[in-house]
């Protein structure tokens, strides 16, 4: 029913109704904030109004800065655009795109998607997950090899971007950590995710020094603490959360084993650690199995096997939820946009796109991107709130 158009409509409707919340901004106040770029002489469309456009736009599934300007002329010629009798042109689309402060803009929405997921925690922890990782958007590559690559804030339980960072050519994720996480404010109540790059002491302190928890797997990379957990006593004990799934024509088990943090891990504030068991079996092939490690800080009271599972498992949604939907949706790997910040503004619009659609409820975003594209006054009307 996901791609039903009346689910489609109805959820619509739900978004519709959320965002008229009078206590919360809307897109249109919150873009607002943003300084245009352009010279006063000769501005035709407000900024904000432009910017409503583009959002439209990559709602509606449209993936390049041409496609967006496209899909503004077709709108404006079927009088969805009531603010404007004219259409932005494809250079004016491009221009704005490259000429905008793209961190700015970065900032505005991720701030207006966490004010909007205020309050959202997975069943059982009472702490509000948030996954961190990092994607290049290939496509945007230059000659020279710099390069666009964006660390990632994703709410586990919404499936929304309430912050980015962009990581500079010449480092990786780690030293951009700190940076990420004052975007988020007090992480109080609050358990970040990561997967083996950030398994370090410094990131685990930066983490809880902010008040948070952390979950980090633990891979080879830190081959010490890999060992040492590797041979705590799991044979000695039995699993304590099994779950099975069937899907796509295999049979998953998932079977997660906490114990305590042994005394002779000094990783800072660690409390527990964990081995989840996945096995696989399907009709034509042999059955075959992983184990993953990991470590956190939350203690038993706070999050039992069960709930440890179901965190580690949420995690890995950063990646098939919002990095390969970005892919696959809105084919980010292959957009050559790369004049100025247009790079970082696709990628930021793609994050709100998403977003907005999980707010709404969808759980298919290229399916509910094709009935906004259908349906581009519903989009318009999203966007005017």
């Amino acid at each position: 029913m996901s791609s039903s158009p009346t689910t489609m409509l109805t959820r619509h409707s739900t978004l519709v109704t959320d965002f008229t919340d009078a206590d919360l901004p809307s897109l249109r106040q919150a873009l607002s904030a943003l300084t245009d770029p352009r010279h006063r002489r000769g501005i035709r469309y407000p900024f904000a109004g432009l910017l409503l456009i583009f959002t439209a736009a990559v709602i509606s599934g449209q993936s390049t800065l041409t496609g967006i300007a496209e899909w503004a002329a077709d709108a404006c010629a079927r009088g969805v655009l009531t603010h404007t009798t004219t259409a932005p042109s494809v250079a004016t689309i491009h221009r704005i795109a490259a000429q905008m402060d793209a961190a700015a803009f970065d900032t505005v929405v991720t701030e207006w998607i966490a004010q909007r997921t205020a309050g959202t925690t997975p069943t059982g922890t009472g702490l509000k997950a948030i996954a961190v990782d990092g994607k290049e958007v290939r496509g945007a590559k230059h000659v020279d090899h710099d390069r666009v690559f964006l660390m990632a804030a994703f709410d586990h339980s919404t499936g929304t971007v309430i912050g980015q960072e962009s990581v500079d050519a010449k480092t990786n994720e780690i030293p951009h950590l700190p940076g990420l996480l004052d975007q988020l404010g007090d992480l109080d109540s609050r358990v970040i995710t990561a997967d083996a790059l950030h398994t370090l002491a410094q990131q685990a302190e930066a983490i809880t020094a902010r008040g948070g928890h952390y979950l980090f797997t633990v891979k080879t990379n830190a081959k010490s603490l890999h060992t040492q957990i590797a041979q705590a006593s799991w044979a000695r004990t039995d699993p304590q959360y099994t779950c099975n799934e069937k899907a796509h024509g295999r049979i998953s088990g998932w079977h997660a084993t906490v114990l305590e943090c042994p005394l002779r891990i000094t990783f800072p504030q660690a409390a527990q650690i964990m081995r989840l068991h996945r096995s696989q079996s399907g009709t034509d092939r042999d059955d075959s199995g992983e184990i993953v490690y990991a470590i956190t800080s939350l203690t038993h009271e706070t999050a039992d096997a069960a709930n440890l599972a179901r965190l580690l498992r949420g995690h890995w949604g950063i990646e098939n939820r919002l990095h390969w939907v970005r892919d696959t949706t809105f084919d980010e790997d292959r957009s050559q946009v790369r004049t100025g910040g247009g790079a970082r503004v696709m990628a930021v619009l793609r994050n709100l796109a998403i977003s907005i659609h999980r707010l709404a409820g969808q759980t298919n975003i290229a399916a509910a991107s094709r009935y906004y594209n259908r349906h581009p006054e519903l989009a318009i009307e999203i966007t005017r709130l």
